[in-house]
């Protein structure tokens, strides 16, 4: 099983002859390549797995899979409350 994770575009650049992004992923910017995804434009949603853009998303599957991001953190965060 792989985990691909949601992040807006905000710069589209090159680097060594490859398409890369710098990505941002809830306030933290990471550069990405975008060899699998040359379309992909500022502003657009990509997920991204092992340093890779692996698909563009719209945004509202971007908040889907953010949303389901929060609520397995909720549920580990219940686990470890002490009852």
């Amino acid at each position: 099983m792989c985990l691909g994770v949601p992040g807006k575009v905000l710069e589209v650049f090159r680097q060594d002859d490859l398409p890369m992004g710098r990505v941002e992923f809830g306030g933290i910017l990471k550069d990405v390549c975008l060899a699998y995804t040359p379309e992909a434009e500022v502003g657009q949603y990509v997920l991204v797995h092992v340093g890779f853009a692996i698909s563009v998303i719209d945004e509202t599957e971007a908040e889907e899979i953010f949303s389901c991001l929060r609520e397995i953190d909720e549920a580990l965060k219940a686990e470890e409350t002490p009852r």
